[in-house]
Order: C-alpha cells, then sequence, then structure tokens
C-alpha cells in the first residue's frame, strides 16, 4: 500500500488546496492516484474537503467514478471540531479508518489521505493524527503557512514527526501575509532548511523525489 499523508500545522493552512495541485501533478506522470478524507467534521449535508477531493480524482482516475464524496471518508460529524469532540458517542474506530485506507488503495496506485487539522489533533483520547501518519508508514508532507507567527508553528510540528521518527518534507503555502513572508519568516528558514519549498512553484520536484 503506498500512500502520501498531508498534514499541515493546523487547520485552515492549505492541505486541501495542496492535496488537489498534487492530484493534478502525479495525473501528468501517468500515476493512477486516489484520495482519502478518513475523517471529516463540521457536515452538514456533504462532507465538502471529500467531495472536492473526490471530484479531482475522478477527472483522472475512473476507477473513482462511482464514488461519492462519503465513500472517500471513514466518518463524518456535524460538530466543526476535532474529531475526538466531534464524535460526541464515541465511535470512533482505527481499525474502521485503516480498512477504509486499504480498500481504497486497491483503486490507484498511490492514496493520497488528508488529515483532519494539524498532527495533534485527537482523533481518539489516546490517537491523534500524528500516530495516524505513523501506523500508515508512508511519506507525510506538511504544509505550513505564510502568516505572521508560523515559524513557531512550523518548528513544533517537524519537531513532532522527528520525534516519532517519520519521514517526511515539507512546504510553506503562501497564502496569508504573503507579501511580508520575505521579510519576516524566510531569513529564518533560509538560514536553518535548505529542504523547504513553496505549493506553487515545487511540487514537480517533490514528485520526482518520491520512490
Amino acid at each position: 500500500m503506498q500512500t502520501l499523508f498531508i498534514t499541515a500545522t493546523g487547520t485552515n493552512v492549505g492541505k486541501t488546496f495542496t492535496t488537489l495541485q498534487l492530484i493534478k501533478a502525479f495525473s501528468k506522470r501517468n500515476i493512477s492516484i486516489g484520495v482519502c478524507k478518513p475523517i471529516e467534521t463540521g457536515v452538514v449535508d456533504a462532507p465538502l474537503d471529500a467531495q472536492l477531493l473526490l471530484k479531482a480524482c475522478q477527472a483522472v482516475n475512473p476507477t473513482f467514478v462511482s464514488f461519492n464524496p462519503k465513500d472517500i471518508t471513514a466518518y463524518t460529524f456535524s460538530l466543526p471540531a476535532a474529531p475526538f469532540s466531534a464524535d460526541t458517542k464515541q465511535t470512533i474506530q482505527i481499525e474502521t479508518i485503516m480498512n477504509k485506507i486499504d480498500e481504497l488503495s486497491s483503486y490507484c496506485d498511490l492514496l493520497i489521505i488528508e488529515g483532519a487539522g494539524g498532527l495533534m489533533v485527537p482523533i481518539t483520547r489516546d490517537f491523534m493524527m500524528i500516530d495516524l501518519a505513523k501506523k500508515l508508514d508512508g511519506k507525510v508532507l506538511l504544509v505550513t503557512p505564510s502568516r505572521l507567527g508560523c515559524i513557531n508553528d512550523t518548528l513544533l510540528s517537524i519537531e513532532a514527526l522527528r520525534s516519532r521518527e517519520i519521514d517526511f518534507d515539507w512546504c510553506v503555502n503562501l497564502y496569508e501575509d504573503s507579501e511580508d513572508f520575505a521579510q519576516a519568516t524566510q531569513p529564518f528558514y533560509d538560514a536553518i532548511f535548505g529542504n523547504y519549498w513553496f505549493v506553487e512553484e515545487g511540487l514537480d520536484n517533490f514528485i520526482s523525489t518520491l520512490k
């Protein structure tokens, strides 16, 4: 099972945006792509993130055409909160999530899995998003924001991934405060890191590094 887990430093950072770009980029290399949004909260009628991801996937992988958005999720909840809090009846089973991922993997060469929130978002009381990433034992892509104050969140997320010996790469989504990023944040990243990139520019190179 080949997987790529997309996570971020928090909510509204650009996981879905990045995943949509990845679907297009992988498909151009004739790689059969599938998508999974294991858990989506804040769902009223249909899971909106899953809807966007599925539509993009269906455009490049005909085996997903018959699916509906809930087919690529394991759990959906109406409360817009962390899965543990949204799951008021405590129904989440990690085995169910893994079975869904395993099922969807059979329809593609590479399954892109989009997490919810950041790495330390609780799925259950004792199981976080980062634990799911570790359990999958695949590549992780960390998406970080460009807004002022993002250095702290980026470093904490990187430290968490390293502490669990998870194979990861990371990129910056130039969105909020993008005009100030070059002066307020980039000097530190350039001084400390040599392996980060921008969603808008580095996707093709990132894909070429994957085995």
